[in-house]
């Protein structure tokens, strides 16, 4: 069990009143809202959802400690020890937000699961660059179609040409998502498992933002 202030910058899942996703904050932001008693903690359990205000879901901290350590990230004050909500519903917003997926660094490396797009190898982020498929000395933008992640060595092979100039191909057609790329890795793990239940393909019509 992890008891650390880390805890705070845990992901949380937020829905509006009628269950939709709507964003993901961090759960500063979580405990935020339910302390003031604008949301509640849902919690999937055995395949069925549980509605818990803060005080039920402190008291549930001591089965949850006791049964579920490795499920949660843990958070721990003067007084109490409690875990982080993976989802919460806000009690009185029924609307969907309207933003797009942010195109920046972040989303792209994520689109692209920090894979070079060229030779195909997954670096670190800090082992990787952006690239212009079509280079801007040739009238290329910034967008979704025209960035990808590129390695250090592919990035210099291929310069201020196209792939095509450069003897090159990707290996996937650059495209824009139609979701949060963040928000998709996060679900590759077991510890978001519980997020699924909330994003089928009806909700992936909404961009989620993650921040």
């Amino acid at each position: 069990m992890t008891l650390s202030a880390s805890a705070l910058d845990a992901r949380v899942l937020v829905l509006n009143r009628l269950y939709g996703a709507i964003r993901v904050v961090d759960a500063r932001r979580a405990f935020t809202l339910l302390c003031k008693n604008v949301a509640e903690v849902i919690s999937v359990e055995n395949g069925s959802y549980i509605n818990y205000n803060l005080a039920s879901w402190v008291d549930a901290a001591e089965f949850q400690q006791q049964y579920e350590q490795d499920a949660h990230d843990w958070l721990q004050t003067t007084r109490i020890v409690i875990a982080v909500p993976k989802i919460i519903r806000l009690l009185g917003y029924d609307r969907f937000p309207k933003e797009q997926v942010k195109l920046n660094r972040r989303n792209i490396y994520a689109r692209d699961s920090n894979r070079c797009q060229y030779c195909g190898k997954h670096f670190s982020t800090k082992e990787l660059t952006l690239d212009h498929v079509v280079p801007r000395v040739q009238g290329g933008g910034n967008s979704w179609e025209n960035l990808v992640c590129a390695c250090v060595r592919c990035n210099a092979r291929k310069g201020g040409r196209t792939p095509h100039q450069a003897g090159i191909r990707l290996i996937r057609p650059a495209v824009k998502p139609r979701r949060n790329p963040a928000i998709a890795v996060r679900l590759g793990s077991p510890k978001y498992q519980s997020w699924k239940a909330f994003l089928d393909e009806a909700y992936w019509t909404v961009e989620l933002t993650d921040g």
